[in-house]
């Protein structure tokens, strides 16, 4: 990696590191260098795999050092324990007074990618949210997002995300499925459109609070978009 890993918590158990974005957690197809391979030299142990973080996604990541932390914290995640925070740019102005609920479930879908498990047509909009009308629903998965706004301008918005369920790209689906696809996202949005465009995909894990762990956080680098600044920013 070109750049130092920034590490946010070590001790003999845990590691908590702040995640690049750009660079893929696993090795992947292309035979890039992946931040695994980099992780035993820079923590001076073995790293264990708690949870994931898309190759675009920057933020908060942790990294189990003993088979027991590994299993308690893999278990957290999996009964929904570990509360997640994230920061994204999404295209479009999106303005709410209060928090908002996206319930919409989720399957896979062709080439990788993943799908609201219902017709688009039949997303609905309400004060309080997004969901399918009622019998529309295909087979999938529950999968619950949060929103708050941070953050508003004519072209974009600045949202606090709260994923309830962990499902794959739950956040860039969600998000695109509402008509309001993150900056810089070429899977699920439109990237080559002026109104999208981004010197990265703008989703940043900000926040974990892990019961018996503790909370971090780590703020956005210097690649993230600010209030303010143009989204087409180098």
């Amino acid at each position: 990696m070109t750049t130092m890993l920034e590490i946010i918590h070590r001790d003999d158990r845990l590691a908590v590191v702040n995640k690049p974005a750009g660079v893929s957690l696993l090795a992947d197809r292309s035979g890039a260098e992946c931040l695994w391979d980099t992780l035993p030299d820079a923590l001076g142990a073995r790293p264990l795999l708690v949870h994931r973080l898309d190759k675009g996604t920057s933020g908060v990541l942790l990294i189990a050092l003993d088979p027991e932390v590994q299993r308690l914290l893999t278990r957290a995640f999996q009964q929904r324990q570990v509360r997640k925070y994230y920061l994204v740019w999404v295209q479009g102005r999106l303005q709410a007074e209060k928090s908002l609920r996206v319930d919409l479930p989720l399957r896979k879908g062709r080439k990788s990618r993943y799908r609201v498990a219902g017709p688009r047509e039949q997303i609905r909009r309400s004060d309080a949210g997004w969901q399918l009308a009622g019998g529309s629903q295909e087979d999938g998965f529950d999968s619950i997002t949060r929103l708050r706004c941070l953050a508003a301008a004519t072209d974009r918005t600045l949202l606090l995300a709260a994923p309830k369920t962990g499902r794959t790209h739950q956040l860039r689906v969600h998000l695109s499925w509402i008509g309001h696809p993150i900056l810089g996202d070429s899977l699920y949005g439109r990237p080559d459109a002026p109104e999208q465009q981004a010197p990265r995909l703008q989703l940043h894990c900000h926040r974990l609070v892990i019961p018996e762990f503790g909370t971090f956080s780590v703020m956005p680098p210097d690649d993230w978009l600010r209030p303010g600044e143009p989204s087409d920013a180098p």
